[in-house]
C-alpha cells in the first residue's frame, strides 16, 4: 500500500462517536478525515448521560476535565413509583469512589460534546472534519477503500486504509456493505419534552436522574444544563401505539403528560418537544474488510438507562486502539475480527439485555411482578454488595470486563 494510504481512516457521521473516534485515532497518530452531510454540527437534543468509565476514556484524551465543569454532575439516581409516589431504590455512584475515577454520571448532551472536539480538535494537522458531505459510494480492494461523496462544490473523492461506518441508525455505510441489521422495533414511539420547570423546587428529593414506573405510562426524568443558568428537566414517555404523532405533539397532550406525572398549579413552559420510534437491533457484524462499524451504525437500543452513546463511545475507543496497533504493524487484521466479536458482545449480552429489561420493567402491569421487582430493587439498593453490583452493570463497567474476555 501506498504510504499515503496505510495511516489513514475516513470515517462516516460527524456525531459523539464519529468525534471520538476521529480524535482517539489522531492520538494513535493517524490522518483522518471526517464527512458529515449536514451542514453544520447539528444541536440535536438526544443522549445526555456520560457514564464513569466513558468519562474515564475520555480523560486519556483530555477531553472529560474540560467538560466535567460544563455539565451537571449526577452521582445519584431513583426508581419511583408513581402509583405509590414512594421512592424504590435510590444508589449513590459516590459510594464506589475508591475504584472509580469518575464515580458519577455527567449530564452533557451529545451535541454539546461533538461541538466541543470539533471546535478544539478539528483544525490539527491530519484531522480534517468536512460538512455538507453526502457519501454516494464505497469500494474496497485488497489495500485501500476507495469513497465517492457529494460536497458543496460537486463530487469529492478520498483514497484511505479503513472506513468508519458511525452514521447512524440508518447507517449507508452498512447498507452498502449489505450487512443485516437484526432485531426488532417497539410499536409505538416515545416522546420526549423539555421544560425549563424546576422540578426539584416542588420535589427536593429528585435527583438528576429519576425513573417512574407506571403499567400505564412510565417516564423517565432527567435534568441537563441546556442553554440557560437555570438548565432544563426533559421527560420521556411512551405513546400509545393508536396516538398519531399529530395527536401526541398537541399541547393539550403535551400538557396532560406532564400533568399527569408531576400535577401543579398553571401550565408548564414548553421549551421543545418531539417524538421518535425506538428499536432494538444489532448488525450481524461490524466488520466487513476494511469496513467497519461503531454506535448507533452497529447498534441501537431504547434509552432507558442511557447505554447508546455510552456503548457508541466504547466502540470508538476499541477501535481506535486496535486500528493504531495494525497501523504500527505491531499486529495483523485479524485483531478487527476481535473488535467486532468483543463490541457484539457487549452489545447483545449488556446494552440490549439490559435495555428491553429495563423497559419491561417500568411498564409492568401485573401486579406481583412489579411489586416483585421493587422488592428486588430495594434489596439491591440497600445491600453494599448488590449495589455495587447492580452500579457496575448499569454504568456498563461489567461489560468492558467481559468484552476483554471474548
Amino acid at each position: 500500500m501506498a504510504d499515503r494510504f496505510d495511516n489513514s481512516v475516513v470515517i462516516v457521521g460527524a456525531g459523539p462517536v464519529g468525534m471520538i473516534s476521529a480524535l482517539a485515532l489522531h492520538r494513535e497518530g493517524m490522518q483522518v478525515t471526517v464527512l458529515e452531510q449536514e451542514v453544520a454540527p447539528v444541536t440535536d437534543q438526544r443522549a445526555a448521560s456520560l457514564h464513569p468509565p466513558t468519562l474515564a476514556m475520555m480523560a486519556r484524551l483530555n477531553v472529560t476535565d474540560t467538560i466535567v465543569p460544563r455539565g451537571l454532575v449526577a452521582p445519584v439516581y431513583k426508581f419511583h413509583d408513581r402509583i405509590s409516589g414512594k421512592v424504590v431504590a435510590e444508589f449513590d455512584l459516590s459510594r464506589l469512589k475508591d475504584e472509580l475515577e469518575y464515580p458519577f454520571v455527567l449530564q452533557y448532551e451529545q451535541y454539546k460534546l461533538t461541538r466541543d472536539i470539533a471546535q478544539q480538535y478539528a483544525n490539527e494537522s491530519d484531522f480534517d472534519v468536512r460538512f455538507s458531505r453526502r457519501v454516494t459510494e464505497i469500494k474496497q480492494g485488497s489495500d485501500r477503500v476507495e469513497i465517492a461523496a457529494e460536497g458543496p462544490d460537486g463530487p469529492e473523492h478520498f483514497t484511505c486504509a479503513y472506513v468508519i461506518g458511525a452514521d447512524g441508525g440508518r447507517s449507508q455505510v452498512r447498507k452498502s456493505q449489505d450487512i443485516a441489521f437484526e432485531g426488532f422495533t417497539y410499536p409505538e414511539r416515545f416522546i420526549k419534552i423539555a421544560t425549563s420547570f424546576d422540578f426539584q423546587s416542588v420535589h427536593p428529593h429528585y435527583a438528576y436522574r429519576n425513573y417512574f414506573s407506571d403499567p400505564d405510562e412510565w417516564c423517565n426524568l432527567f435534568k441537563v444544563r441546556g442553554e440557560t443558568p437555570d438548565g432544563l428537566w426533559r421527560a420521556i414517555f411512551p405513546t400509545p401505539e393508536a396516538e398519531s404523532e399529530q395527536e401526541a405533539l398537541k399541547p393539550e397532550n403535551v400538557e396532560r403528560r406532564l400533568q399527569k406525572f408531576f400535577p401543579k398549579n398553571g401550565g408548564y413552559h414548553v421549551e421543545y418537544v418531539n417524538i421518535y420510534s425506538v428499536s432494538q437491533r444489532v448488525a450481524s457484524t461490524f466488520r466487513r474488510g476494511r469496513i467497519l462499524l461503531a454506535g448507533d451504525s452497529a447498534h441501537v437500543n431504547n434509552p432507558i438507562g442511557g447505554m447508546g452513546m455510552n456503548g457508541g463511545i466504547h466502540d470508538a475507543i476499541n477501535l481506535a486502539g486496535k486500528l493504531g496497533k495494525i497501523m504500527r504493524r505491531e499486529a495483523d487484521d485479524s485483531l478487527l475480527d476481535i473488535y467486532s466479536r468483543q463490541r457484539r458482545k457487549v452489545a447483545i449480552d449488556y446494552v440490549q439485555a439490559q435495555t428491553i429489561h429495563n423497559k419491561k420493567m417500568l411498564e409492568e402491569r401485573d401486579p406481583l411482578v412489579r411489586q416483585k421487582h421493587f422488592e428486588e430493587l430495594h434489596r439491591a439498593a440497600d445491600n453494599p454488595v448488590q449495589a455495587r453490583a447492580f452500579m457496575l452493570r448499569a454504568s456498563l463497567i461489567e461489560s468492558l470486563q467481559a468484552a476483554e474476555a471474548a
